[in-house]
Order: C-alpha cells, then structure tokens, then sequence
C-alpha cells in the first residue's frame, strides 16, 4: 500500500533521511486509517 503514495514510489528524495521519514509518514496514515475505522 506504501507505493500507492507517489512521492515513495517514485523516491523524489535524494538522502535516505528523507526518505525513511516519508515512508514513517505515510506508514502512520495508513495505520491511522485502518485503526479508526475498526473503532
């Protein structure tokens, strides 16, 4: 699901700092997505 967001798939970021925080970025929102709608 991760490469549905372009910025990943695509890896605009040159330092893997950058990249490594886009993808913990886009890891919560997905987490957050799924954990509310089971509650």
């Amino acid at each position: 699901k991760l490469k549905h967001f372009r910025r990943i798939a695509t890896r605009y970021d040159k330092l893997a700092e950058n990249f490594l925080a886009m993808v913990q970025l886009a890891s919560m929102r997905l987490w957050l997505r799924a954990y509310e709608s089971t509650t």
